[in-house]
């Protein structure tokens, strides 16, 4: 954690992926179909407290939601379902804090909080 929080003196954004370097920001697999995903991703950032769900646009995958920090400032996340087959769903999770200065590692700990409560509604649906 000490490393994310100096990273992110200077850098303002993290995202997730399937080449990331740190194991805790690779991608999400899920053995559902993209429309199932879909509704389970939606209905838990509907639930969880301090994010605001802004737009959705499903035939891209996108969901964009925003959420104050502690601090007041302002993240930009946006949440991508992918679909890899007819039951097989990829989630990427992209978060940026609006200004100019870094972020001391909440984008980080932003996606952690997204990708824990994720894999706990859907852990039966999880795979490696």
């Amino acid at each position: 954690m000490l490393k994310r929080t100096l990273i992110g003196i200077v850098r303002s954004f993290e995202q997730t992926g399937e080449k990331a370097r740190d194991p805790l920001l690779k991608t999400h697999h899920y053995r559902l179909s993209k429309a199932k995903a879909w509704e389970e991703v939606v209905s838990t950032i509907k639930k969880m407290n301090g994010y605001k769900l802004l737009h959705e646009v499903p035939n891209v995958g996108e969901i964009v939601v925003e959420k104050k920090t502690l601090l007041g400032r302002v993240q930009d996340i946006t949440i991508t379902v992918f679909d890899l087959g007819p039951s097989k769903t990829a989630v990427d999770i992209y978060s940026a804090s609006r200004g100019s200065m870094g972020d001391l590692g909440s984008n980080y700990r932003t996606i952690l909080e997204l990708y824990k409560e994720l894999d706990r509604k859907l852990a039966s649906y999880k795979t490696t």
